[in-house]
């Protein structure tokens, strides 16, 4: 807790309030007008409801509309293009905007700001690590406020010592002008990575925030031999620490929220010479058609007080939540501290991983269940980062869709994913970390004939994986893909561990694997060139 929550004195508030308003002033957040500097969770609940930002739950959680941007928008997230950044910023990947233009948007997002009142919070990414970073927010709404305090830890120290790497300004209601602005629309996420300065404007998604916070630090932390992924990781009984790599929908939260380890994060880590951290401090899951049964604590942890629920239905009679709702997108979301869930212990260290599981969700059915992968081929994994898109699940895919995202986390890449990769097989060899890749997809046929991975299959591979059984078991080399895989393991069918013989037609299988391994060459190649 820091002075300013501390202090039972109007006179010692007054004072440090303007403490806060001397140091905006200084970064050009002039004439603003009240200021909430680190208030605690229950009053920033109290405040987006009196300022009609949320409505509350019959349960406490705090539901939010995020209005014309129910998710990412990549199309308008642009980084500075200064001399430090372009010899250094993957461009191919990235959308430059001058610092010229990036210190119009400031000065009018700042003129913006005047005499409205703000949200001040702040944080700490990396709040285990050596290699901390403190972020300021500065948001035009309390909800948004809560969000980033639930996702990043609250700054320890007294907030008359706090000094930020890294400040965002979030305002919704400021629109871009691409003629002054150089964007392309009236939305936008500028990231200045040499100043530490984020702008977000005309989106009030508030996973906008914590995405850039991710790509800051993964353009700090490879300068530090630190690699920064996007994964959960965990921890067993016996101190052995396992990662897990994968994109939205593979099981990465599910499968790492294990009641038996102990749950370190779910989302973004780091990797350094004293072992993994956490890079954040709570959870932002995604919860549509959420099971209490299947996912007992995210779904306590989605309903319990504080929690912000963005574009999740709600009965506004009975204040019910309906987690089956996705009529405003199937991209709801919860954001909730992490100790809300069970067995996790988000500020600890963990030591370098023993286990690391690719995760990937094959909808053409053709890859195995489980496999082996050396480091090597662990390393041309995470590189080309497979899963595959449902027919339905975006406008104009009406079948299984490959997609690739580097290093699990393409989007938020501002180096060469080569640059990744390379320091992960590095860490690989370093701890001689184990290496799995884990198909929670389809079997018997693609998406549409086959059926997908029952999660209680998936959990007793997982559970193989862990006990060290895979490694003992016999193996065969998969054609296609060159993985090892089990041949056989106790109670589980040998047309599960080998997907070619799950088919009715076989020779359909055969094209469909030739396709997809085809598909897999090419993304490895493309990724292995990119340079800045």
């Amino acid at each position: 807790m820091n002075a300013f929550v501390q202090m039972n004195s109007a006179e010692l508030e007054l004072g440090y309030n303007s403490v806060i308003r001397s140091e905006l002033s200084q970064v050009g957040l002039r004439w603003l007008g009240q200021i909430s500097w680190n208030e605690a969770a229950w009053r920033l609940v109290q405040k987006s409801i009196a300022r009609d930002e949320a409505k509350l739950s019959a349960t406490g959680a705090l539901v939010v509309e995020t209005g014309e941007h129910t998710g990412r928008s990549p199309k308008d997230k642009y980084i500075v293009l200064d001399d430090e950044t372009a010899a250094q910023v993957w461009w191919d990947n990235n959308k430059p905007m001058s610092l010229s233009h990036f210190e119009a948007l400031k000065r009018d997002m700042q003129t913006h700001a005047r005499m409205k009142d703000v949200f001040v919070q702040d944080l700490i990414a990396c709040p285990a690590a050596t290699q901390q970073l403190p972020v300021r927010l500065v948001a035009e709404q309390a909800w948004a406020a809560l969000f980033l305090q639930h996702l990043l830890q609250p700054a320890p120290q007294s907030s008359t010592q706090f000094r930020p790497e890294l400040t965002i300004l979030c305002m919704p209601s400021f629109k871009a002008d691409p003629e002054i602005h150089g964007t392309a629309s009236e939305t936008v996420i500028a990231i200045d990575l040499t100043r530490g300065e984020v702008l977000i404007g005309g989106t009030a998604y508030a996973g906008e925030m914590k995405k850039a916070v991710f790509t800051v630090l993964n353009y700090l932390l490879p300068k530090l031999d630190v690699l920064p992924m996007h994964c959960s990781v965990n921890v067993g009984d016996a101190g052995d620490t396992a990662i897990f790599f994968g994109l939205s929908g593979t099981g990465k939260t599910t499968l790492s929220a294990d009641p038996t380890r102990i749950l370190i994060g779910d989302d973004e880590h780091g990797w350094g010479d004293d072992g993994v951290f956490n890079i954040e401090h709570g959870c932002y899951a995604k919860v549509i058609n959420l099971d209490p049964k299947a996912e007992p604590d995210i779904h306590q942890a989605s309903l319990d007080f504080g929690t912000v629920l963005e574009n999740v239905g709600m009965d506004l009679h009975s204040g019910t939540v309906d987690f089956s709702d996705g009529s405003r997108t199937e991209n709801t979301r919860a954001a909730y501290p992490l100790h809300k869930i069970q067995n996790a212990k988000p500020a600890m260290m963990a030591a370098a991983p023993d286990i690391l599981i690719m995760l990937t969700a094959d909808a053409f059915g053709v890859l195995p269940p489980v496999a082996v992968l050396d480091a090597n081929q662990a390393m041309e994994q995470f590189l080309i980062g497979y899963t595959a898109k449902l027919a339905g699940t975006e406008r104009g895919v009406t079948e299984p869709e490959a997609t690739f995202s580097a290093c699990f986390g393409g989007p938020f890449l501002p180096r060469p994913p080569q640059a990744y990769a390379d320091l992960l097989k590095t860490k690989i060899n370093q701890n001689n970390t184990r290496c799995y890749m884990l198909n929670t997809g389809w079997t018997g046929g693609a998406y549409g004939t086959g059926k997908r991975m029952s999660l209680a299959i998936t959990r007793r591979l997982l559970g193989a994986i862990f006990s060290g059984e895979i490694d003992k078991a016999q193996k065969r080399v998969d054609a296609n893909f060159g993985f090892n895989v089990p041949t056989s393991l106790h109670d589980i069918e040998e047309n599960i561990l080998n997907p070619r013989a799950a088919w009715v037609d076989q020779g359909a299988y055969d094209e469909t694997a030739k396709a997809l391994s085809l598909k897999f060459t090419a993304a490895l190649k493309k990724l292995k060139t990119a340079a800045i």
